[in-house]
């Protein structure tokens, strides 16, 4: 019987958060352990720029945020338990670390 910790990442909360119904009815179904999902901190990722590239004019400025939020799912499951996880459906932008212990 392994464990694995497994971590997602990704834009939108949303889309992490069904990704992580789906492992958590997966693990239940089997009957394994499991702990999570841990929110893990959100990296918030910001741009300030110039409106006016030229220099004249007012001091204006424009503010770009991006925010990269985390997920983090311990199971303890045997190696079904583990391909079936792997089989689940993720979108593009939603990166999934699977690591074994």
């Amino acid at each position: 019987m392994g464990k694995a910790r497994i971590k997602l990442i990704g834009k939108n909360p949303q889309e992490l958060d069904e990704v992580c119904k789906q492992i958590i009815e997966i693990a239940r179904s089997t009957g394994v352990e499991i702990r999570g999902p841990i929110p893990l901190p959100t990296r918030r990722l910001g741009i300030t720029t110039r409106r006016t590239p030229c220099g004249d004019g007012s001091d204006t400025y424009e503010h770009w945020e991006m925010r990269i939020h985390k997920r983090m799912i311990d199971v303890a499951g045997d190696e079904r338990t583990l391909r079936q996880i792997m089989r689940v459906r993720v979108p593009e932008d939603v990166q999934v670390k699977i690591s074994l212990e």
